[in-house]
Formats: structure tokens, sequence, C-alpha cells
């Protein structure tokens, strides 16, 4: 393809490398942001500057933040005697998106891989477990909310090994979600149905 401009090929190639677009995609969208106003162009740069510089990760549930703990673990109106535990911050905004989960969460950052060479200890699994611990009984239940494949079952079942020993109920969400899938590409009714109606997990 070719540009009538070196900065036009620069932005086309950097914009192409976001996931999900190509090259011709890349160029119409350089071609709008050198189209509208300067400052709508530079809102953007401005915002994806922040974006990776100043976001946090909140210390408690490991949730993307704006300060040191996330608004969901500082809401007065969350239920914190439960705990779901997601794969991903992108799993954590589906969950949010039904509208049918008014608890905490707690994101691992993966699902355990021995083939991609994900053991317990790379994800967020201790400080879940320090949670519970320090909770004192104030956690009553654990939802299980990761992805229906072999590597969030392996996941589930570690956990589940893991919090045994304190007084919490461990359930996971309904199979409503298609075995396989992955929980971020589920539809929001039947994410919403999943969460609602989750049962005791089952080794």
């Amino acid at each position: 393809m070719e540009y009538p401009s070196k900065l036009i090929e620069d932005a086309v190639n950097e914009i192409a490398k976001l996931p999900g677009i190509g090259k011709k995609t890349a160029l119409r969208l350089a071609l709008h942001l050198l189209k509208v106003e300067e400052e709508r162009t530079q809102s953007l740069s401005d915002a994806l500057v922040n974006l990776r510089t100043k976001t946090q990760y909140c210390q408690r549930c490991h949730n993307i933040s704006d300060a040191a703990l996330c608004a969901i673990c500082t809401g007065n109106r969350r239920d914190h005697g439960v705990i779901c535990v997601v794969e991903s911050t992108t799993d954590l905004i589906a969950i949010e998106n039904t509208s049918q989960y008014n608890g905490l969460y707690h994101v691992l950052g993966g699902v355990i891989s021995p083939i991609e060479g994900v053991s317990p200890g790379d994800l967020n699994i201790d400080s879940l477990i320090e949670r519970v611990h320090n909770a004192d009984g104030d956690v009553k239940e654990i939802v299980l909310a990761l992805s229906s494949t072999m590597e969030g079952d392996t996941t589930s079942f570690f956990l589940t090994k893991k919090l045994r020993s304190y007084p919490v109920s461990i359930t996971s969400i309904a199979r409503g979600v298609p075995i396989g899938s992955e929980l971020e590409y589920t539809d929001e009714i039947t994410l919403g149905r999943s969460i609602v109606g989750r049962k005791a997990y089952e080794q």
C-alpha cells in the first residue's frame, strides 16, 4: 500500500498494531484524525498517555483502578461477604454489565496452564487466600467465575483445595456458559443467568 506521506504511514503502522484493526481500517482512522479538530486528536493522545502512565491496579482485588483501591472495593453498597473470582478485568466488566451481581471481585490475572508455563505462583492466588484469611469469617461465599475450559476447571479445582479449610461457601457460575468458550465472549443474558443461577462447586 502506497502512502502520500511518511507521517501517515507511521501512524497507520502503529494503529494497525491494535487487535482487530487491519491496514485499511488504520488508514481510515488516521485520515479521520487528520481531518478533525486538532484538539480532538490531542485529547485522544493525552487519554492514551494517561492510560499508560497513570493506570493503577487495586491493591486488594487487582482490578484496573485510578487509586490504590478501586471503586468496587470501596463501594458501600456492595456485598463485602461475596467475592467473585475472575480471570481478567475483561471478565469483571462482562459480569458487571449484567447488573446481576453486587459483591466484590478478585482478578487472578490468568488461569493455571502448564502448557503455557503459567503456574499458581504466577497468578493472584495468594492474595485471594490472604483476603479470606484476614476477613475473619466475614467472607461467606467465593464465586468461581472462570472460563469453561480445561485450564479454567483446573484453576477452580486448585482454588477449591486451597480454600477448603476456611468457612466459606464455594460456588461456580451455572453452566449456561458454553463448555470451551471464553467468558468475555458470552452474551450478557446468558452470563447474567449463569451468575444468578450459581451453584455449589463440585469436584
